[in-house]
């Protein structure tokens, strides 16, 4: 299993415009195969911070997600509202380890 985190940022003015462009690419990402979560949200305490979570089946379902036309949309959308500071990590995991 593929595991990706992160955190992006908007500036705070712009956080309302984005959020229906997440929830457009939440739902065109998690209906992708080999998805098994992906989920944007907001910080409690710093309002321009997003944070992001998701777990992919594998590496060819996680490069195959690069590709698909709407995250190219998402690209384009988010770079017009001044998306920042873009942190992502992406790790290996085995499957069915539980803490």
């Amino acid at each position: 299993m593929i595991i990706v985190m992160g955190t992006m940022r908007v500036p705070v003015e712009n956080v309302e415009a984005i959020r229906p462009m997440m929830a457009k690419v939440i739902a065109a990402t998690r209906a992708e195969d080999g998805c098994i979560q992906y989920a944007y949200g907001q910080d409690m305490l710093v309002p321009e911070l997003i944070h992001i979570a998701e777990k992919w089946r594998d590496k060819a379902a996680l490069d195959a997600h690069f590709k698909a036309a709407h995250m190219k949309v998402w690209a384009e959308e988010r770079s017009s509202l001044g998306l920042f500071d873009r942190n992502i990590r992406v790790f290996e995991s085995d499957e069915g380890v539980e803490v």
